[in-house]
């Protein structure tokens, strides 16, 4: 991003009512135009909030960190340079380089090093999330080896600073930009403005300063990953055409120059260990295709990948048919194949659909698509839900199978699913999966909120807040956790503010079963329900019309005595309920 494009995005105009989002900058040099980078790469990660980056004295560092504990900012973003673990490690300090002074040096940044990690940690600890960068610039020459060689200085100071890394990188929502992929986008020879340093405090050249801000911009706000990769077969899964050459004539090996379809294989069942859905979408005979897949020496397990869809006909209606097996929205999906034509074809039809080219005769750039993938579906960390997600999918599609041709769903089936419910009230330790559903889930959501790490925490430690958390399997197999609910306790009356379902628990009435458990649990007489209708929450306002028997409103007042009248009956066993 040029600064000239950082500065139009600043000042374009807020949608109304826009929460604040308070970044706190900590670094002890000048800002610069590296807060006017912050607020716009915040600004496109965040486009609803209103922005504010606020930075600390110049030459304090750790006094403004400090203060970061006590404002409590909804993030804070932490820029580390050699100098901050002693000021002699700067150009601007008059501080000696003797040798005598090396010692007293490393002794100093490995105190700073350890009040760095015990700081995070008890940011962690407060649920302020924190994006740190530790030294982007050049060590000093301060040592007296020649710079080709490593002196005792250097290789006595990176393992402590590579020691901090690790103790920080560990901490749950602290995020460190990675230096490989800083050193990618900004190589270090890149970086350092002696000039501006010099004159005005500011030590990064314009690049750098936009490519650091936009690495730690994603760390406070992860953009969400994508949940679902459909990709074409031919000469893209692997080297040949199928129809062509025969299964057995197909190749992804250093012996017939196609060893890149290999490293592509080895990135999809990478992304499959980690939940990723696979799907694929071929112009072939679905026979063949099938035989193809089931090769011994496939690196991508066939037993991964779901559905295939093989045919004759337009991509883009296979791409539909798996976006309705897989029950998620198209904007949470990628597509790869290596015609130009084919990728047309499904943009045109699915605009928010994410297509990438396969680029089948450039190893450089299938290298590419590969960290492309890496940053499309990566997640900062895996939860239960991940491993069994694919064994979700197919359990729903059994579901939905065996009902086929019912209409609704009738109560002989649903009893005969042996359903078992797992109810948690407990906020303590922190669910993150609850978080991770919740900023996800569009089609059962209550009001469409998204909420930040610190907004999440300040909800759930209020004495008056309930946190309810959702676990299901039938015989059909397991879904994990698949609904959250929250809200505040007041008297008899409980103010929900969040509740969402996974779309792959429809039509079991989960919903009602989570209604009759807080109106007994907490002899409520009234749930008030925040809702709110978005573009996408259709199934959530079908249902509170069935409840309520009307239209729902804003908020939505449910009493006890009209959810016995409009109830469901259900069928789960609960297999464990967890107090809080």
């Amino acid at each position: 991003m040029k600064l000239i494009e950082a500065l139009e995005l600043v000042r374009q105009d807020l949608p109304d009512g826009a929460s604040p989002f308070r970044a706190s900058l900590v670094c002890s040099f000048t800002p610069g135009h590296l807060q006017t980078f912050l607020h716009a790469h915040l600004r496109h990660q965040l486009p609803t909030r209103s922005i504010a980056v606020t930075p600390g004295l110049y030459g304090d560092f750790w006094g403004t960190l400090a203060r970061v504990e006590n404002g409590s900012p909804d993030a804070a973003i932490l820029l580390l340079e050699w100098s901050d673990l002693d000021p002699r490690l700067g150009l601007r300090s008059l501080g000696l380089w003797t040798p005598t002074a090396l010692d007293d040096i490393l002794i100093n940044a490995k105190a700073r090093l350890r009040e760095l990690a015990e700081t995070l940690q008890r940011l962690a600890a407060a649920g302020i999330p924190a994006a740190v960068s530790f030294p982007t610039l050049p060590l000093p020459p301060v040592s007296f080896t020649p710079t080709w060689r490593a002196g005792s200085f250097d290789l006595a100071l990176r393992p402590e600073l590579a020691d901090a890394v690790l103790r920080v990188g560990q901490l749950r929502n602290i995020g460190v930009v990675n230096p490989q992929r800083l050193e990618q986008l900004s190589p270090l020879a890149h970086r350092f403005d002696i000039k501006s340093e010099l004159a005005s405090g500011f030590p990064y050249k314009l690049p750098h300063a936009s490519t650091l801000a936009s690495l730690v911009a994603r760390l406070v706000q992860p953009p969400p990953p994508k949940k679902g990769l459909i990709t074409d077969l031919d000469d893209t899964l692997w080297s040949g055409i199928l129809g062509e050459v025969g299964a057995d004539g197909l190749s992804w090996d250093l012996e017939h120059h196609s060893f890149m379809h290999a490293a592509y294989q080895k990135m999809l069942h990478a992304l499959s260990e980690a939940g990723v859905l696979l799907g694929v979408a071929s112009k072939n005979d679905a026979a063949l295709a099938n035989v193809a897949l089931s090769r011994s020496d496939m690196i991508l397990p066939r037993k991964v990948v779901f559905p295939v869809e093989a045919h004759w006909g337009p991509k883009s209606e296979s791409v539909g048919k798996i976006l309705k097996a897989w029950n998620i929205g198209a904007d949470a999906v990628v597509f790869i194949d290596d015609s130009p034509m084919e990728l047309a074809e499904v943009q045109a039809a699915y605009p928010q659909v994410t297509c990438l080219p396969f680029p089948k005769d450039d190893p450089h750039a299938i290298a590419e698509l590969l960290s492309t993938l890496r940053d499309l579906f990566g997640k900062s960390f895996l939860s239960e839900e991940d491993a069994i997600r694919r064994e979700s999918i197919l359990q729903a599609q059994s579901f939905v199978e065996e009902t086929a041709g019912h209409g609704q769903v009738s109560e002989e089936f649903l009893k005969a699913a042996e359903a078992e419910i797992t109810l948690s009230f407990a906020k303590e330790p922190l669910d993150p999966r609850a978080l991770e559903l919740l900023n996800k889930t569009n089609q059962f959501n209550l009001n469409g909120r998204r909420y930040t790490e610190k907004e999440w925490l300040q909800l759930l430690h209020d004495p008056a807040a309930i946190l309810l958390i959702v676990s299901y399997k039938d015989k059909y197999g397991p879904l994990g956790k698949i609904a959250v609910l929250a809200g505040r306790l007041a008297g008899r009356v409980l103010r929900v503010e969040a509740w969402v379902m996974s779309c792959r628990a429809f039509s079991r009435r989960i919903e009602h079963r989570c209604l009759e458990e807080l109106f007994e649990r907490f002899q409520l007489e009234e749930i008030v329900c925040d809702f709110t209708p978005t573009a996408k929450n259709g199934p959530t306002r079908e249902f509170l019309a069935d409840i309520l028997g009307y239209e729902p409103a804003s908020p939505c007042h449910l009493s006890r005595e009209l959810f016995a009248t409009n109830r469901r009956t259900t069928f789960h066993q609960i297999l464990e309920l967890t107090n809080g």
